[in-house]
């Protein structure tokens, strides 16, 4: 079985709100394009070394058509590595409507999402998650989900689409690497999906050092 990796990049709200581009999703966000200045060196290297053994793109409408105007048409220059795994392995769309699949190796998903999702868990080793907000939504709710790469960055919104905007349920989240801080303050936590739920304990407890009030 294959692993679903979920990769954001997010405010330290957690906003994930068109992080790349001012038109990337501008209706009611002023703040389009707010990870530009933020990215570095140390980002871009582990955002490409997160790729590694990607073999498809799942991808809400949205960024879909984003990615799809975008990607055939960066061959060579810095993005000319991704533009060629990106082109290269099959796109699968979550979508409720009819969207044009131009970028060769696109696919629609059928209407019942989760079995459509476990069937590429069982179809690909390792199927990459980018943005796409309202389908992450659904992917934390159904505990869908093998991966979750949150790069955190300093600042704070407001305002915006959150990574955990109605979708999320009890889960247990393990931290697979120490985390990776970049020059500008942005920060890598790489998780897995754990077993179980949270449970609570009692921190006035006498052996953690706590003495009752």
């Amino acid at each position: 079985m294959g692993l679903i990796h979920v990769d954001l990049f997010a405010t330290l709200d957690l906003v994930g709100q068109a992080p790349g581009d001012p038109e990337e999703d501008p209706e009611g966000f002023p703040f389009g394009g707010w990870q530009a200045p933020l990215f570095d060196e140390t980002v871009g290297r582990n955002v490409g070394a997160g790729m590694e053994g990607m073999d498809a793109l799942l991808l809400g409408r949205r960024t879909y058509d984003i990615f799809a105007a975008f990607w055939p048409n960066q061959v060579d220059g810095v993005d000319g590595g991704i533009a060629t795994l990106f082109n290269g392995i099959p796109k699968y769309v979550a979508s409720r409507g009819n969207p044009d699949l131009d970028w060769a190796g696109s696919t629609r998903l059928g209407p019942d999402l989760v079995d459509a999702v476990r069937e590429l868990r069982d179809k690909h080793e390792h199927v990459h998650v980018i943005g796409s907000l309202n389908l992450v939504q659904t992917l934390l709710r159904e505990r869908l989900f093998d991966r979750l790469d949150l790069w955190l960055f300093p600042i704070v919104l407001g305002v915006g689409k959150k990574v955990f905007d109605g979708g999320a349920v009890p889960a247990n989240l393990e931290l697979l690497e120490p985390p990776v801080t970049s020059s500008k303050g942005a920060v890598l936590l790489r998780y897995g999906l754990g077993a179980g739920v949270p449970e609570a304990g009692d921190m006035r407890r006498e052996d953690r050092g706590v003495e009752p009030s």
